[in-house]
């Protein structure tokens, strides 16, 4: 058993605020002390050995880009003004990748089933700790740096394998705080993307694109960092409606460990103790219920993703401790067949389906 993160911005650390992904959690605030980074993005979670201890075995790790905003947003490092500029920021991003995978042994990226196989056998009880490897598969969260649809072959080429065509409203489609549907070149791009089986990300997806990409895209779907609304009442997440036509095309989604997306109204004034794994585990069940089934949730953290410590629920301290969450489940009734598909399997599930075998 082991955990599939389906979202981390890891690339995003990198850029924005120097965090170097091989280096533990703790050291990294550690060297942050009297610096800014905290205020802006939080106490770091995120880090290699802490992850491989909590027996993340594979992280969907993103290409984050942002429109250029007129309030000096942490991610001022991504930001963009134009298309160039978003491929530009977004490539760099790929780099960065590539670095660590042909820097580190523990790193490899995901790009295909054998690369896949690979990792996973890292982790069978024949290897020690020292041994694992943790896999990397690339997901483009904002399609903004696909030049065009068709120029969407040049990123799968370099490696990524699931797209999000949304933050905010894209060229592609309506999004987080814009209503709407996708725009033609959206549909086209979900033509190209079907034709290399990659993996749609509906995560910050208006609702009505939402819906839309659902009814066109023909291969496989997930919602990588969303939670229901009934926890989080906005439309950065999904109505009980969404959730089940998301169920019925086998999609995955996957649980944000985020105070505030876990319950409505949170800030951080309240303080991290507010929340509790348990709050986590209600959001898994209410999944569990509305689908009929364990098949269709699993965990997408977003740890580092502008928050961080200080704003995830109280038994948190590092990305090694959403391991606590197999406890939780089991101790709630959960077989432990249905624990290991939320902890990884599910999201493994669609993974498998995108990519080719070598």
């Amino acid at each position: 058993m082991f955990v599939v993160d389906a979202h981390q911005d890891i690339a995003y650390n990198a850029v924005c605020f120097g965090r170097d992904y091989r280096q533990a959690a703790l050291k990294k605030r550690q060297l942050e002390v009297g610096s800014d980074i905290p205020a802006q993005n939080g106490f770091a979670t995120l880090g290699l050995p802490e992850a491989i201890a909590g027996r993340v075995a594979v992280v969907f790790a993103t290409l984050f880009v942002a429109p250029r905003s007129k309030r000096d947003a942490p991610w001022k490092n991504v930001m963009y003004d134009d298309v160039s500029g978003a491929y530009r920021l977004a490539m760099q991003q790929m780099d960065y990748y590539q670095r660590l995978t042909d820097e580190d042994a523990r790193l490899r990226l995901v790009r295909t089933g054998e690369d896949l196989d690979a990792v996973l056998a890292t982790w069978d009880k024949d290897h020690s700790v020292k041994e694992r490897q943790q896999g990397l598969v690339v997901l483009m969260e904002n399609a903004d740096p696909i030049t065009e649809p068709r120029q969407f072959e040049e990123w799968y080429e370099r490696g990524v394998r699931v797209v999000g065509p949304a933050w905010q409203a894209t060229r592609y489609t309506a999004g987080t705080g814009a209503p709407g549907g996708l725009t033609p070149l959206g549909r086209e791009l979900l033509d190209v993307m079907g034709s290399f089986g990659a993996l749609l990300d509906l995560s910050h997806m208006a609702e009505a694109a939402f819906l839309e990409a659902l009814d066109q895209y023909e291969g496989s779907v997930i919602a990588s960092h969303s939670n229901p609304r009934r926890f989080c009442d906005t439309d950065r997440h999904l109505t009980e409606a969404m959730i089940r036509r998301l169920a019925e095309r086998d999609g995955v989604m996957g649980v944000v460990m985020y105070n505030a997306f876990l319950r409505t109204g949170w800030k951080k004034a309240d303080g991290k103790a507010e929340l509790t794994l348990s709050d986590v585990l209600n959001v898994i069940d209410h999944v569990c219920q509305i689908t009929g089934s364990a098949a269709h949730v699993g965990i997408g953290s977003d740890f580092d993703g502008g928050f961080g410590f200080e704003s995830v629920p109280a038994e948190i301290d590092t990305v090694a401790d959403v391991w606590q969450i197999r406890d939780g489940l089991l101790r709630r009734g959960y077989s432990e067949d249905d624990t290991a598909a939320i902890l990884g399997g599910n999201m493994l599930r669609k993974l498998r389906m995108a990519l080719p075998a070598r």
